[in-house]
């Protein structure tokens, strides 16, 4: 019997996400998208088979530049009498899942947009345990809590990047302060500054994947 290998994601010079040995791959509905050993995935946005490359990124001209400067990658604890919020905004894909689900903690409206003692403990870590890039976690009694236990997946998200769950590898990228390893989220609209990591831009050039 052979030992299955590693599932890795690696970054082709301004073209797709090559990712090797991957099993389970699904869209935004939850349905399983057939795999084999090595896999060309979209990253410029324009493929007309998304989630994988048809070569497009040749066409026009795509880049994989990162060009944001790093100054939002700083990480930021906010204590509570019973929990640490930990927060890095230079790495957050905007999903919008703690601001939408738990207002009471997470809210852009106020400063600072945390507030740790707005919800039981309970409440908050379901919520940080919904954040699919990384940029959240928390810490309770000295413990951070970072990653789950979850096995190698890809979920192609609804018009917005790929959610990487259950740590595959993705080779030579730097990775933001207090970013977990387990879980990230890579752009595929081809507009993020922090490439190869989503920023969230695919909101703001309202990109769409009516097949995923």
């Amino acid at each position: 019997m052979t030992e299955q290998k590693k599932p890795t994601i690696e970054c082709s010079q301004d073209g797709p996400y090559v990712v090797r040995n991957l099993e389970q791959l699904r869209n935004s509905r939850g349905e399983p998208i057939p795999t084999r050993r090595t896999l060309s995935f979209c990253r410029c946005g324009g493929s007309a088979n998304k989630p994988f490359c048809d070569g497009t990124h040749s066409t026009i001209g795509f880049s994989g530049k990162k060009l944001t400067d790093g100054l939002r990658d700083k990480r930021k604890s906010y204590q509570g009498k019973k929990i640490t919020i930990h927060d890095n905004r230079g790495i957050c894909s905007h999903a919008g899942f703690c601001t939408d689900h738990l207002a009471a903690v997470f809210s852009s409206k106020r400063k600072p947009w945390i507030d740790p003692d707005g919800a039981t403990v309970e409440a908050i870590i379901e919520v940080i345990k919904q954040c699919p890039s990384g940029a959240l976690s928390y810490s309770i009694e000295d413990a951070e809590h970072r990653d789950q236990a979850r096995d190698p997946m890809i979920t192609v998200s609804k018009d917005g990047p790929y959610y990487v769950t259950g740590g595959l590898e993705l080779k030579d990228q730097s990775r933001g302060q207090g970013a977990s390893e387990e879980h990230y989220t890579l752009c595929r609209c081809g507009a993020s500054k922090n490439k190869p990591f989503c920023d969230g831009t695919h909101w703001e050039i309202n990109f769409a994947d009516e097949k995923n």
